[in-house]
């Protein structure tokens, strides 16, 4: 199945938890866009994905919300179902690119295979503030 494809930016893996709304995940989309996780030229972390006018590949991961505590096969319960998840995944997609963010994303539900090429050793937890659900960049 073809998905997206970008150049210099962020891999957001978006998994979206029972309870997560649409406010919370535009607040997240905001804040992944304004995240100042890109390099300046002494190093230091200075610079957003808007600053830099880096793209955001988008994967819909609901694996990111497995509960480990009991026993050795993770439980997916808190996940959204796919007919809640699905529009916030989108509704997301649309408030990074309303920012303007240029946005590739995966196949929702699909199995894929993604690849990354990291520069550097830069991975990011976010959790919404106002539910569960997380993004890793």
């Amino acid at each position: 199945m073809p998905g997206g494809s970008i150049g210099p930016g962020l891999l957001v893996l978006l998994g979206i938890a029972d309870g997560d709304d649409e406010a919370g995940i535009v607040r997240l989309a905001e804040k992944i866009a304004r995240l100042r996780i890109f390099q300046n030229d002494d190093g230091r972390f200075d610079h957003s994905l808007l600053e830099t006018g880096g793209s955001a590949l988008v994967v819909s991961q609901f694996t990111l919300i497995a509960d480990t505590a009991k026993g050795n096969r993770p439980s997916f319960s808190r996940a959204a179902r796919p007919e809640v998840a699905e529009p916030l995944y989108d509704r997301f997609c649309e408030a990074l690119r309303g920012l303007g963010v240029t946005v590739e994303t995966g196949v929702f539900g699909a199995h894929m295979d993604v690849e990354l090429v990291n520069d550097g050793p830069v991975t990011v937890v976010l959790e919404s503030t106002d539910s569960p659900g997380r993004t890793s960049s």
